[in-house]
Formats: C-alpha cells, structure tokens, sequence
C-alpha cells in the first residue's frame, strides 16, 4: 500500500480516538483493521505503531496547536481538522522519515477530502506557522 493510502487510514484510526474511550481502542483497531481486507500485515504493523507513537505524543502536539492556532483552542477545533492537524504535526515533528513539506501537503489533501470548506486554508496555516518555527529552529541549532 502506497504511503498516502497509509496516512488516510491513519488518520481514519486517529480520528476514532474522537468517538471512543481509549480502552475501547484496541478494540476498535480491530475492527478497524478487519474492514481492510486487502491490508498487508506490514502495514498493518506500521499504521498501529505510528498510531501509537502519535498517541504517545499527543499531549506534546496538542500544546504545540494551542500555542500557533491564535483564537483557537484545541478544544474549539473541529474533529476532522483536528485530526488532520495531530498527523501532521506530528510527522513534521517527530518522524524525520517525512519531509516538512511533505507533511503540509499530505494534510492539506486529506482536509479537501475529508474537511469542510474552510479546511485546507485552516490546516495549511497552521501548518504554515509550525513550519516556519521549526525551520527558524534548525537554522538556529546549525
């Protein structure tokens, strides 16, 4: 399975997290995984470890958003933006497999997918925000 079918279903799995309690989870990877038959056990493997590592994170992320969405409290953000919005952050921050860019993009498509209207303009200058700093960052620690 292609990476961006990969991050789709992630984020569908991510965006459970919404809707149920966490000890509810494993089950509903289950389920979740049993409705993708065409699903490799490799990839199986990595959506649930990158769902777990982005779990892992959440607390970290969640600041990150609160502190760039000016006017915007995590809480207030929309389910699917907010979803969108973890991915992202967290494979630009997190996981340097995936290239800042490459994130943004990725995100802004799933929101034309799956957001409303204002979705991608929303993501992209969040993201927009977040890439900035940490490209202010790196250029800093060299």
């Amino acid at each position: 399975m292609k990476r961006r079918e990969l991050r789709e279903h992630i984020f569908e799995l991510l965006f459970r997290v919404e809707f149920n309690d966490r000890e509810e989870m494993p089950q509903q990877m289950q389920l979740f995984f049993e409705s993708l038959p065409e699903l490799s056990q490799e990839d199986q493997i990595y959506m649930q470890k990158k769902y777990e590592q982005i779990m892992d994170k959440l607390p970290e992320i969640d600041r990150l958003l609160g502190e760039t969405a000016e006017g915007w409290k995590v809480s207030r953000m929309g389910k699917t933006e907010l979803t969108i919005l973890r991915l992202a952050v967290y494979e630009m921050t997190f996981d340097a497999d995936v290239p800042v860019g490459v994130a943004v993009n990725e995100a802004v498509e799933l929101s034309k997918k799956f957001g409303g209207d204002g979705s991608p303009a929303f993501v992209n200058g969040i993201l927009g925000k977040i890439g900035k700093t940490k490209a202010a960052e790196t250029e800093a620690a060299e």
